[in-house]
């Protein structure tokens, strides 16, 4: 897909690859250079991995990878892969595991999320803290890696389950790392 923005009065053209070839082509870079804030980077970069597999365990800082466990002949993202490679591609490392993630920022009051910040969920009452996470593209849905048997996809930030928002530390800023 080809998107044109005007930013800045600057006519910029990003091509985003389809989603099945597990790149993210220069759009990251050209928006970055755009003056973009880091969590709309990080947004358009989850975006662009829209029908990717989920894979337990799966995805880096660098994209999708093999999962593990259940996942492990499938090559995706789990929730928190999709997001740490989301805001790796924004400059910011927010570590590989929800719990981590949880914990990478601040909280943010629902009525003031901003596209890249970090939505939580409970699914699982037995487990300490949330245990799913998505990214957010505006104040209303987040791109998801939901669970096996599904692929990356948006979804309704307001569910059942809902934990909180964290704004990842240094999103504000930048220069990213």
């Amino acid at each position: 897909m080809r998107f044109t923005f005007i930013i800045g009065g600057a006519l910029l053209a990003c091509t985003f690859a389809p989603a099945t070839a597990y790149a993210l082509t220069e759009c990251a870079s050209c928006r970055e250079s755009a003056g973009l804030p880091p969590g709309q980077v990080a947004a358009d970069a989850a975006l662009a991995m829209l029908g990717v597999p989920y894979a337990w365990g799966g995805g880096d800082v660098t994209g999708p990878t093999l999962g593990t466990g259940r996942g492990k002949r499938t090559k995706g993202f789990d929730c928190a892969g999709l997001t740490e490679y989301a805001w790796a591609r924004a400059g910011l490392r927010i570590g590989s595991s929800t719990y981590t993630q949880w914990r990478s920022g601040s909280r943010i009051p629902r009525h003031h999320v901003q596209a890249g910040d970090l939505a939580f969920y409970e699914t699982n009452a037995k487990r300490r803290g949330p245990d799913h996470v998505g990214l957010t593209i505006n104040g209303e849905q987040m791109v998801v890696a939901p669970f096996t048997g599904t692929v990356v996809r948006i979804e309704n930030i307001d569910r059942r389950g809902y934990a909180g928002i964290v704004r990842p530390a240094g999103a504000d800023d930048r220069r990213g790392m």
